[in-house]
C-alpha cells in the first residue's frame, strides 16, 4: 500500500496536535486556566477523534445468572419504598452515568401478583420488553395495555404511566429501556408523581391495539399529532408472523438477515423521538457478515440461541440474554442451529443519529467480511 502525504501527516500528528510542552507553554496554559479558558491543541486529540471510539465495552448479561438476583430483590424491598424494583445493567465503561451502552439505560424490573407502582411521568422516553410471567399491565395516559412474553410497550416522555401485575397473575420480569443518560447529558430531566398516585383508566383495555394495530390500515377520524406512536403495545405473535413472511419473501440482509423496525403507524417512522426498536429473525445456519455503524444498540434474545462477535469477542447467547454493541464496534450475528430460527429484539438511539445527520455505516472488507476472534 502506498503511503500518501496525508497518511504521513496523520501518523506524525497522532490525531490533531503535535506540540511539545516547554516551560513557556506550561506557564501559558496556567495563565489560560486562570481565566477559565484553554488551548484547543491540548485537547484536540481527545475531542476531535478521527473516528468514534466508544467508552462503552461489549457486554453479555446472561439471564440465567441474573434471574435469581432479580427475584431476590422482592424479599428485600417493596415497590413503594424502592420506587421501582429494578436491577440495572452497568457497563464497565459507562459507570459514571449508569448506562448499559452509550447514552442508553437498561434494567430488569420484577413485580409480583397484586403489586402496582404509582403513576409518574418524566422527560426520559421509556420502553418495556416482557421477559416472563402473566398478568402484567401498563397504563399510559389512561390507556391500559395487558402484556405477555415478548410484547413490546412504550411509555413516551412526558406521559403518565404506571405498571402492575393482576392479582391472579404470575411473577413478571421485564426489561426497561430508557434514554435517561442522554436526557441528563442534555440537562433536561424532569420527574413528577401523579397527584392521585394512580390514573383512571379512560379507554377500553387494549384500545391502542384495536385502533392502530391492523397492518397497513389506518383508522378514520382518529387524529394523532404527538411525536410518538399511538400504538403503545406491539404484540409478539403478529411480529413473529411478519418476520416469517419477510424471511420467505426476501433474502434479507447479509448482516442482520430478516430485520424489521417497529414503526409509528401514523408517520411510518420510529416509535419515539429518541429511541427506536427492531426485531430480527436469523434463519437456521445464518452467519452474518461484520459491519459497524454509529449509534448504541442493546439486544435481547427473544427466541433461540446463537452467538455474536463484537469487536473480536465472541458472546454465546440464548433466550432472554442481553448484550450490547457500542457505537462503531464491528459486529456479526450467527445462528448455529440447523433447524431452529433465532430472534433478536433491539432498542437503540438510531432516531437521534438519523435526525442529527450522524448515522454512518461500514462493512468489513477484509477476511471475507468476518472478524478474527480474540
Amino acid at each position: 500500500m502506498t503511503t500518501t502525504a496525508y497518511d504521513q501527516y496523520r501518523e506524525h500528528t497522532a490525531g490533531r496536535a503535535d506540540v511539545e510542552d516547554t516551560p513557556e507553554l506550561v506557564a501559558y496554559y496556567e495563565q489560560l486556566a486562570g481565566m477559565k479558558t484553554g488551548a484547543l491543541w491540548t485537547v484536540a486529540n481527545k475531542i476531535e477523534p478521527w473516528q468514534p471510539k466508544s467508552a462503552s465495552v461489549p457486554v453479555l448479561w446472561r439471564y440465567r445468572d441474573l434471574r435469581a438476583h432479580v427475584l431476590r430483590s422482592v424479599e428485600l424491598v417493596t415497590p413503594e419504598k424502592a420506587g421501582r424494583r429494578v436491577v440495572y445493567l452497568d457497563n464497565p465503561g459507562r459507570r459514571d452515568v449508569s448506562a448499559a451502552v452509550g447514552w442508553l439505560y437498561s434494567g430488569l424490573q420484577v413485580m409480583y401478583p397484586g403489586e402496582a407502582a404509582s403513576a409518574h411521568a418524566h422527560s426520559s422516553s421509556a420502553l418495556r420488553f416482557i421477559m416472563e410471567g402473566r398478568g402484567a399491565y401498563t397504563i399510559v395516559d389512561g390507556h391500559k395495555m395487558t402484556l405477555g412474553a415478548n410484547d413490546f410497550v412504550l411509555t413516551p416522555n412526558g406521559t403518565w404511566h404506571e405498571h402492575g401485575v393482576e392479582q391472579d397473575g404470575l411473577p413478571c420480569i421485564w426489561q426497561d429501556g430508557l434514554d435517561i443518560p442522554l436526557v441528563n447529558a442534555l440537562e433536561a430531566g424532569f420527574y413528577a408523581v401523579h397527584p392521585d398516585l394512580n390514573q383512571a383508566v379512560g379507554y377500553p383495555v387494549d384500545d391502542a391495539v384495536a385502533l392502530w394495530g391492523a397492518p397497513a390500515l389506518r383508522p378514520q377520524q382518529q387524529g394523532w399529532s404527538k411525536p410518538y406512536s399511538p400504538l403503545f403495545k406491539y404484540q409478539w405473535a403478529p411480529t413473529y408472523e411478519a418476520l416469517q413472511r419477510y424471511a420467505k419473501a426476501s433474502e434479507g440482509s447479509p448482516f442482520d438477515d430478516a430485520l424489521m423496525h417497529y414503526t409509528n403507524p401514523v408517520s411510518g417512522g420510529h416509535v419515539m423521538a429518541t429511541m427506536g426498536a427492531s426485531m430480527q429473525l436469523l434463519r437456521p445456519g445464518f452467519a452474518g457478515k461484520a459491519h459497524r455503524h454509529t449509534g448504541s444498540f442493546l439486544y435481547q434474545v427473544a427466541k433461540g440461541s446463537g452467538y455474536s462477535i463484537v469487536d473480536g469477542q465472541r458472546f454465546d447467547w440464548r433466550e432472554r440474554d442481553i448484550f450490547c454493541v457500542p457505537s462503531w464496534a464491528w459486529h456479526e450475528h450467527v445462528n448455529g442451529s440447523a433447524s431452529e430460527d433465532a430472534c433478536l429484539f433491539c432498542f437503540s438511539d438510531l432516531p437521534v443519529m438519523e435526525k442529527l445527520g450522524l448515522y454512518r455505516e461500514e462493512a468489513l472488507a477484509e477476511n471475507g467480511g468476518h472478524q478474527s476472534v480474540a
